[in-house]
């Protein structure tokens, strides 16, 4: 075998063993994870001095047991069984923003002590907690979310950072069970979070008592509410208000869900929270202004090369972004892809794309196996291996002439950028429309003019400006301007008829062709071979159906978590 075959090989195959875990039904004892962990060293060191072939089966062992210890020691985090129903006491700190809803506030929350019936008891790590409005309210549960307006408007019982001793009840993580649907249990364990529950506000209970309003290390989390409030106070509309925190905190929970169904019906949902392209954004901008000023100094220069300086100065303001935003599972992906690219830089070495593409997504499943079953993995590395596949071949834009070479050079300079803006759009856009169609069954056909108008306004524009009114808070006004003629436009292109494709899940090996397809279309490959993405594409857009036989029904119930529907 190569050496580059092998070097690809490498990181494909801790995503192997990474998977063949994920998708066991049940965790195996904890013994077994650690022999596979074991076997997969011991067959690395014998690789070093034997046949190099022999780290493939290695890193797939290694990958399997180090994810099912991961698995076991999440799973050990669950509430014990014999502590659900119960009346516990606990003491502890919110983590996060709050979030309102029409039937009270849900947050998470650190429980450092707890207690049932005089005795000290261990909970899970993390919990999440709703503190309704009424007791009836705990039965039937939330409505509708409330607008970032409502929130702000109702007083909170707690804010980020408070340290408070509560009465509450929990449950172990449950989720619904409707298939295709959003698995809410997968991202409670994802979280951290062991148990939900809500607090226990009854008369002859011991009243919520706020101990402490700003306890230790939370004052991050003081800060982005502090941040959220401000956005709230400054800028009327409710609803751009909401948008604009979602882009400087990452609340994505102040969006109002009318505006949700706008941005995925125009396919821009993916630029209306911190996402990787902002933190990636964030990153060059901050590397190469670092840069820029290192060069000026040559004794810093002469000490650590420019370049060098401005690529690890982008990693640690991404990191510092992405801690501000809430430090959310999608942003510290993106962290530990730009430290992994940096790394590899800083080898001296050029490395091909896919080793680079590959060896990052090994260290975002080291940090976080269950990345694997999440869109958003897909979505991202989907994106940049297509625009990294497709676009080899094609030279680089200029830099910009001077302003002396006059209007003609500066047209053409413009010119060659607005296409290659255009051609990573609509690679992006039809390439991923596979995916998205798999994961979410719908894909926007008005996406592509959608996000040519959105990724620049918002990544340029709109989220600068919100980032800098927390340190201006007049610039927020012009970020919500600049916001509503956008929600406008997006508005119009998502009431246009047929705005969506809308398909059933598609068996296995029509999402196969399906994803060829994405690929051949967009790809530099011969004008014969991108005619076969139609055909390929037509399992996928028109899934086969299975129906019941003469004489059968059959009947689906919908799981709502309170009852049947």
């Amino acid at each position: 075998m190569g050496r580059l075959a092998l070097a690809l090989g490498l990181p494909l195959a801790w995503l192997a063993g990474v998977a063949s875990q994920l998708h066991q039904a049940a965790l195996d004892p904890p013994a077994v994870y650690g022999l596979a962990a074991l076997s997969g060293a011991v067959l690395l060191v014998a690789a070093c001095w034997t046949r190099r072939e022999l780290a493939l089966p290695a890193l797939v062992l290694i990958g399997f047991g180090f994810t099912g210890w991961q698995a076991g020691t999440r799973s050990a985090e669950r509430l014990p069984a014999h502590l659900e129903g119960v009346d516990l006491v606990v003491e502890g700190v919110v983590e996060g923003l709050p979030q309102r809803s029409v039937a009270g506030w849900r947050f998470v929350f650190a429980p450092r002590q707890a207690w049932h019936e005089g005795r000290a008891v261990q909970l899970p790590t993390r919990l999440q907690l709703s503190w309704y409005d009424s007791p009836l309210a705990a039965f039937l549960g939330p409505v509708r979310p409330l607008d970032l307006g409502e929130r702000e408007a109702a007083a909170a019982p707690v804010r980020a950072g408070q340290r408070w001793r509560f009465v509450v009840r929990l449950k172990q993580p449950h989720g619904n069970l409707n298939p295709h649907g959003f698995d809410y249990e997968l991202w409670l364990f994802e979280q951290g979070i062991g148990a939900t529950g809500y607090v226990r506000t009854a008369k002859g209970r011991e009243a919520p008592r706020l101990l402490d309003r700003q306890a230790g290390y939370h004052h991050v989390d003081a800060l982005r509410q502090r941040v959220r409030e401000a956005i709230a106070h400054r800028v009327d509309d409710a609803r751009t208000a909401g948008v604009l925190a979602a882009l400087v905190l990452g609340d994505q929970g102040s969006i109002d869900e009318a505006d949700w169904d706008v941005f995925r019906a125009t396919g821009v949902a993916h630029l209306m929270a911190i996402s990787g392209l902002h933190v990636t954004m964030f990153a060059w901008v901050a590397g190469a202004t670092v840069a820029a000023a290192w060069r000026r100094a040559p004794t810093l220069a002469l000490w650590l090369p420019a370049p060098v300086a401005g690529r690890w100065a982008g990693v640690i303001c991404a990191a510092g972004y992405a801690a501000f935003a809430g430090w959310g599972v999608p942003a510290q992906r993106t962290v530990w892809m730009l430290a992994t690219v940096a790394l590899l830089q800083q080898s001296g070495r050029s490395w091909p794309w896919p080793l680079v593409l590959t060896t990052a997504a090994c260290v975002v499943t080291a940090f976080d196996p269950w990345a694997l079953l999440q869109a958003g993995f897909w979505l991202s590395f989907g994106a940049v291996a297509l625009l990294l596949a497709a676009g080899r071949d094609e030279p680089a834009p200029p830099p910009r002439p001077p302003l002396a070479a006059g209007w003609p050079a500066l047209r053409q300079w413009a010119g060659r950028h607005l296409r290659a803006f255009a051609r990573t759009q609509w690679i992006a856009s039809l390439g991923l429309a596979p995916l998205g169609l798999a994961f979410f069954h719908q894909v926007s056909l008005v996406g592509l003019l959608a996000n040519v108008l959105a990724v620049p306004l918002v990544t340029l524009a709109i989220t600068p400006l919100a980032l800098l009114g927390c340190l201006l808070p007049p610039l927020w006004t012009g970020g919500a301007v600049l916001l509503q003629g956008l929600s406008s436009a997006l508005r119009a292109l998502a009431s246009i008829d047929g705005a969506q494709w809308f398909a059933p899940a598609a068996p296995g090996w029509a999402l196969a062709l399906g994803l060829a397809a994405g690929a051949l279309a967009v790809l530099p490959v011969p004008r014969s071979l991108k005619l076969l993405a139609v055909p390929l594409a037509l399992p996928m857009l028109l899934p086969p159906v299975s129906r019941p036989a003469a004489g059968e029904f059959e009947l689906w119930a919908l799981d709502v978590g309170q009852g049947g529907a």
